[in-house]
């Protein structure tokens, strides 16, 4: 029997359940009979860098006799991403496929040369990689990368909560997420339409039409989540998102759309983000150019064209809430092992 190993590095911090797009992967893997090994580590101990480097992680692979490791991509320490790659080829024969959930190259570390560096060179040791989308990919390829590379589209999301079926259209729209990245809100103007604020770090004041609604966890967050439309947008501006998440849209894929599809809401995102393509295409979203004309866009659509895409949505709930997407670039990529 082929051994299939998913190997997680955790925050050990008990009030840290850590990012729920990882631990979904881990719920859904496992239920695909993959070993599920977790890696609890101390980002701030020198002394646990240290042990885990020369201790901890060669008995992971040491006589282990792993076929396939799948390995939830990055981890926050060139050290131990170094030492997993080392002792997984000395200690095992098998194949080593990266789930890509942050291409740090960029984001955070753009202008930082020698981290875009060492990330390549990680990912051109990959035997297999499941990236987000073309976008993702062709960036990845234009850095020399060979290696076969699978597009996700969009992340699964185990969602407890029942699907909304309401198909009544009465534009309105909801935002879930870190309000902090969202100045925007305090400039919108919705007219006639409705916007309904979730998540923490509120303005204290927002646009017209913009209601905040409260902050909940994610396993309560979908219950609350009734508009017509799931909106995605970064940044101060309203003609276009901005920042270092905005530029960032251009190449992942927002874990916001997976909450939105899963919860049965088809989903609003600036045209120039990399999943607007992907629900343009399978008609679960608009794409907009910019926020000022947002109103204007929801007064057009028809109640008949909201109902296709209401039931695409739908559609693609019952898919996330499955784990079809991550089960289905893993098996594509095994078929070329």
């Amino acid at each position: 029997m082929t051994k299939r190993v998913l190997l997680t590095v955790v925050d050990p911090n008990p009030n840290n359940a850590g990012p729920k797009a990882k631990s979904d992967i881990e719920e859904i893997l496992s239920k695909q009979g993959y070993q599920d090994m977790r890696l609890p580590y101390n980002w701030e101990s020198k002394l646990a860098k240290f042990k885990y480097k020369y201790w901890s992680i060669p008995r992971l692979f040491k006589g282990q006799g792993i076929d396939e490791l799948v390995m939830q991509f990055p981890v926050y320490s060139r050290a131990l991403m170094d030492a997993f790659i080392e002792n997984f080829r000395k200690y095992s024969n098998g194949k080593l496929f990266f789930v890509i959930h942050d291409i740090e190259s960029l984001r955070f570390f753009k202008d930082d040369p020698s981290y875009v560096e060492k990330e390549i060179q990680w990912l051109k040791e990959a035997d297999g990689i499941v990236s987000h989308n073309q976008s993702m990919e062709k960036w990845i390829r234009s850095q020399g990368v060979q290696t076969p590379i699978i597009n996700l589209g969009l992340f699964d999301y185990l969602n407890p909560q029942p699907i909304d079926e309401d198909f009544t259209y009465n534009k309105t729209v909801c935002l879930a997420g870190n309000l902090r990245k969202s100045n925007f809100l305090k400039q919108i103007d919705m007219k006639d339409a409705k916007l309904k604020v979730f998540g923490p770090n509120a303005p204290k004041t927002f646009g017209k039409g913009v209601e905040y609604q409260g902050q909940f966890s994610p396993e309560e967050l979908p219950k609350h989540l009734k508009s017509n439309f799931g909106l995605i947008w970064d940044g101060d501006s309203l003609e276009t998102c901005t920042g270092q998440f905005g530029d960032y849209m251009k190449y992942n894929c927002p874990h916001k759309a997976s909450l939105y599809l899963s919860t049965g809401i088809p989903v609003i995102v600036w045209k120039e983000a990399a999943v607007a393509q992907y629900l343009v295409e399978h008609h679960q979203g608009i794409a907009i150019d910019n926020l000022m004309t947002l109103p204007e866009v929801l007064n057009q659509i028809t109640p008949d064209e909201y109902k296709a895409m209401k039931q695409n949505a739908i559609e693609a709930a019952h898919a996330l809430r499955n784990g079809e997407h991550i089960k289905t670039a893993l098996n594509e990529l095994e078929k070329g092992m």
